[in-house]
C-alpha cells in the first residue's frame, strides 16, 4: 500500500513529539522529516540531494517563535515542492488562516482538533485541486497585493529614522568601504563614524553596519537617493 509522506513544521516539542507518535500509528501515513526551525525549513528546501524525502504533505505551524512565520513559509514551500500544505493553529486566527490561503494552503486544522488530522491528509492528498482556480488566482494576487503594502510600509519607516547623511554613510558601506576610510572620505573622526553606526544600528534594531547597509539596500532607498541627488530632469 502506498503511504502518504508527510512533513511536519512545529516550534512546540511536545505537541511535534505527540503528533509524530499519533500520526505513525496510520498505517498509510509516513512523518518522513520534521523541524521546528524556519532556517533548517529553508536550507531543506535549497539541499538538492541532500534535502530531506520529498513530502506529498506538510503539516505547517502557523505561529513559530511566536510570530506568523508559518504564513511565509506555507508560500516558499508550495513554491519550491508543490506539496499540499495543511496549516495548524491554537485558534481560529481568521487573518492568518487566509493569508495561508492566499500562500498555498488548501486546508487548516485546529491543534486541540488532532483527530481529524489524519482525514486531513489523506484529503488533501488526494486532492488535486481542492481550491477553484480562479478564486486560488484572486487570493494569491490579493497575498501579492499585501506583500507590496507590507514593503511600502517598511520602507516610509525606514525613510522616516535614516537621515540623508546616514543613508549616505550605509551606502558607503555598501559600497566595501571600512570605517577608517569612510571617515577619511568625509573628513570626519573615525569616532565621529563610529558614533553614526552605533546610532543607525539602534534605529534599526540590527547588529552589524553591513546588516544594516544590506537592509536599506533591499527597501531600494539607495536607489531613491540616487535619484534625488541627480534631480527631477535626470
Amino acid at each position: 500500500m502506498s503511504r502518504i509522506k508527510v512533513w511536519i513544521v512545529e516550534d512546540d516539542a511536545d505537541w511535534l513529539r505527540g503528533l509524530t507518535g499519533y500520526l505513525a500509528m496510520q498505517d498509510d501515513i509516513e512523518i518522513v522529516w520534521t523541524t521546528s526551525e524556519p532556517d533548517q525549513l529553508r536550507n531543506a528546501l535549497k539541499a538538492g540531494d541532500k534535502a530531506p524525502e520529498a513530502a506529498d504533505v506538510v503539516l505547517m505551524d502557523i505561529m513559530l517563535g511566536g510570530k506568523p512565520e508559518g504564513v511565509l513559509l506555507a508560500e516558499e514551500v508550495c513554491a519550491a515542492t508543490g506539496a499540499r500544505m495543511i496549516m495548524l493553529t491554537s485558534m481560529e486566527e481568521k487573518e492568518l488562516i487566509f493569508r495561508s490561503f492566499q500562500a498555498g494552503a488548501i486546508d487548516y486544522q485546529i491543534k486541540t482538533e488532532f483527530e481529524g488530522l489524519p482525514e486531513a491528509i489523506r484529503g488533501a492528498y488526494r486532492s488535486r485541486s481542492p481550491i477553484n482556480a480562479s478564486v486560488a488566482d484572486s487570493m494569491r494576487e490579493e497575498f501579492r497585493r499585501l506583500k507590496q503594502m507590507e514593503r511600502e510600509f517598511e520602507v516610509k519607516k525606514v525613510e522616516d529614522l535614516i537621515t540623508p547623511s546616514e543613508l549616505h554613510l550605509l551606502s558607503l558601506i555598501d559600497e566595501g568601504y571600512t570605517q577608517p576610510q569612510i571617515a577619511d572620505k568625509l573628513v570626519v573622526s573615525l569616532r565621529t563614524v563610529k558614533n553614526h553606526v552605533n546610532h543607525i544600528l539602534k534605529k534599526l534594531n540590527l547588529p552589524g553596519s553591513k546588516d544594516a547597509a544590506s537592509k536599506v539596500k533591499a527597501l531600494g532607498l539607495f536607489d531613491t537617493r540616487e535619484r534625488d541627488k541627480d534631480g527631477p530632469n535626470k
